[in-house]
């Protein structure tokens, strides 16, 4: 098993395409359109070895109208409550927060560093909403 860091900014499988020399990784759109990947921008890449769990999980997608149905779920569910840092803002201002896997929290009226506890309210694939319960050490007012 590997182990995946927090930083960790976007996870999918794809391959590496050759050309005149040199060899590239598409990305999918999905991956910049969350915002945490940047088009021109310089990131580190780990390749992982082809296995046959990871051949059957892109038989699979292929299977599901290309789906990401390989992709592991969600590490956070609605209702559930968090204990978070926030580590940056978001593009409308909103504190940003990782958790497992380097999935984001999206935690209303914070800043860098507070740390406050959250109740998770809308889960999407990427991302979730978070409202703020508990602001112990923070700027947030509630």
């Amino acid at each position: 098993m590997v182990e995946i860091p927090d930083r960790l900014e976007c996870l999918f499988t794809g391959s590496v395409e050759e050309t005149e020399g040199s060899y590239s990784i598409e990305i999918p759109q999905e991956e910049l359109d969350m915002g945490e990947v940047s088009a021109g921008e310089t990131y580190r890449v780990v390749i992982l070895e082809k296995t046959e769990s990871t051949e059957s999980g892109e038989q699979n997608r292929d299977k599901s109208s290309n789906t990401r149905a390989s992709m592991p779920e969600p590490p956070v569910s609605q209702g559930e409550t968090r204990e978070v840092t926030v580590d940056s803002l978001g593009d409308q201002g909103d504190g940003i927060a990782k958790v497992e896997r380097g999935y984001v929290l999206i935690v209303p009226d914070a800043r860098p560093e507070d740390e406050v506890t959250v109740e998770i309210t809308d889960v999407r694939e990427n991302f979730a909403f978070t409202d703020v319960r508990d602001a112990a050490d923070s700027s947030v007012d509630e």
